[in-house]
């Protein structure tokens, strides 16, 4: 029997910190767009800042999609 069940270690079975991941993301993409009010030339800084602040709250948003349809667990 025992081959036939998944080895894990204990850690994996403890929740994690989701609510305080997504706070962080939010803030960290807040953090990026806050930003772009600065002393630089030019808009390259600007699309990757936006772009990756964009990133950040589609991965939130698409991780709070999924598990309200219990496809993540």
């Amino acid at each position: 029997m025992a081959g036939s069940e998944p080895v894990t270690s204990p850690d994996q079975h403890k929740p994690g910190q989701r609510k305080l991941g997504r706070i962080g993301a939010v803030l960290s993409a807040l953090a990026l767009l806050a930003m772009i009010c600065g002393n630089h030339e030019g808009r390259v800084e600007d699309i990757w800042l936006i772009g990756l602040a964009a990133l950040l709250l589609i991965i939130v948003i698409g991780d709070a999609v999924l598990r309200r349809n219990g496809l993540r667990s």
